[in-house]
This record gives C-alpha cells, sequence and structure tokens, in this order.
C-alpha cells in the first residue's frame, strides 16, 4: 500500500508541474495547444491484438479545439522483433478560429498498412515504425508516406513483469509523392506511468512542423494520453506491443 501511495505521490507531481510548465505560455515563443489520447487495447494472444484510439487536440491550452479522431486497427507479431498491422479511421480538423469551428479544413478517411521494427539496446527499446497511408480527404485522393523511429527507457522498481515509469523520445518524418514531397516533422518526449500492467498514463510535449496542406497546423503540444489493455489470457505477459505510442 505504502509502494502504491507513493507512484501516486509521484505521478501527482508530475502532472501539476507538467501542467504549470506547458500552461505558462511566457516561456514558449509560441501557445501549447493540448494532444489527449485514449487507447484501448484487447490482447487476444501473445501474437495478436486489436486497438481502438480516439484523440482530440487543440491549438491553446485546452481551448480552441480543432480536431479529433478515431481509429481501429489490429496488430500481428510474424517474427520476435516484427510486427504488420493494417488500420482504419475517420479524421476531422475544423477551423483554427474557434472551438470545432465551421468549415472544416478537412474531413478525411484513412486506410494504412505498418511494419514496426523492435530491437533492445542494453537497457533501451529502439523502434522503427514504417507506415503508408491511402487518405480519402475532402479535396480528393492522396499518399503519404511516415517513417519513425524511437527510443524508450523504462526505470523504477520491477514489479510483476513490468517497470512503473518509462521516458521516451520519438522523431517522425512525413513524405508524400506529389510536391512538396516532404510534409511534416514531428518530435516528442515523454514520461509514463504504469500503476498496473494493464494501464499506462503519459505526459509529455510534441512539436510539430508542417505546410498546412489542409490538415493539422504545426506547433507545440501537451500531451495528456490513457493506455488500457486487455487480456483475454490474465496469466501471459505483454510481449506483443512496442513501448511507444501511437500518433
Amino acid at each position: 500500500m505504502q509502494q502504491i501511495n507513493n507512484h501516486i505521490a509521484k505521478l501527482r507531481f508530475y502532472f501539476i508541474s507538467s501542467i504549470w510548465l506547458f500552461s505558462n505560455s511566457t516561456l514558449f515563443s509560441q501557445e501549447i495547444g493540448s494532444w489527449n489520447t485514449l487507447n484501448i487495447r484487447y490482447s487476444i494472444h501473445e501474437k495478436l491484438t486489436l486497438n481502438g484510439e480516439g484523440q482530440i487536440r487543440s491549438l491553446n491550452f485546452y481551448d480552441t479545439f480543432h480536431y479529433f479522431e478515431y481509429k481501429t486497427w489490429v496488430n500481428y507479431k510474424f517474427l520476435p522483433n516484427a510486427i504488420v498491422s493494417l488500420g482504419i479511421g475517420n479524421y476531422q480538423t475544423f477551423n483554427e478560429n474557434g472551438n470545432f469551428r465551421l468549415p472544416k479544413n478537412n474531413n478525411e478517411i484513412r486506410i494504412w498498412p505498418q511494419l514496426t521494427l523492435n530491437q533492445k539496446l542494453g537497457a533501451l527499446n529502439i523502434e522503427q515504425r514504417y507506415r503508408v497511408e491511402s487518405r480519402f480527404t475532402m479535396n480528393g485522393y492522396r499518399n503519404r508516406f511516415r517513417y519513425r523511429f524511437g527510443v524508450s527507457y523504462p526505470f523504477g522498481s520491477e514489479k510483476k513483469g513490468f517497470k512503473p515509469y518509462q521516458i521516451s523520445a520519438s522523431n517522425e518524418l512525413f513524405f508524400t509523392n506529389k510536391e512538396p514531397y516532404f510534409e511534416r516533422n514531428r518530435i516528442q518526449f515523454a514520461l509514463g506511468f504504469k500503476p498496473t500492467k494493464s494501464v499506462q498514463i503519459q505526459l509529455g510535449y510534441l512539436h510539430q512542423f508542417d505546410y498546412k496542406i489542409n490538415d493539422e497546423t504545426g506547433r507545440d503540444f501537451f500531451l495528456l494520453g490513457f493506455y488500457f489493455e486487455v487480456f483475454r489470457n490474465q496469466t501471459e505477459s505483454n510481449t506483443l506491443t512496442p513501448d511507444l505510442k501511437d500518433n
């Protein structure tokens, strides 16, 4: 019980500190937006999972909400360090001058196959993710290609097969087959806390640069994520999914 109370106290400290840091706009040259995620994963067995996720984003700190998405995908681990995925989602981008203000900048259905490669380097977990997106937008069909490189480091006293804390960093590049070809760069830093094997809370910072091609505006965001996993067999360990989160 004392260990649980200590974990809660640390999480409260990290949360309050992050809220204060990112809400103080005088520390940054741009406004800080919010990037909020709710993710649910159902582990059928160690090689197969079903996933669902919703996101809601704002351009100012929990104000000027302009974007939401919901998506689902399946992961299959065909090699010890390789996962293939197939997903579909709906992505809605609104005018930037209010909370879900019309007219929309984009209304999109997206289908994406994906390959994720994972390896360990000492205590570090390294992820490389390759994704091809077929985008059916309100302005016509588009292709996009994404590559993400990430590193994560779990730490803390191990209990029941997992460590309670994790820091992670990633950089993702977005390309297309039409000019200007390079669309976006997304850099992320995050701290994760796992109170149980099935639950993780993530706080962090994300910087995004893009060309504003009828898509989401690039700027700085405060990250807040809740991740839940349901195991079909409660005794099996989660050896399938990478440590970095989907965005």
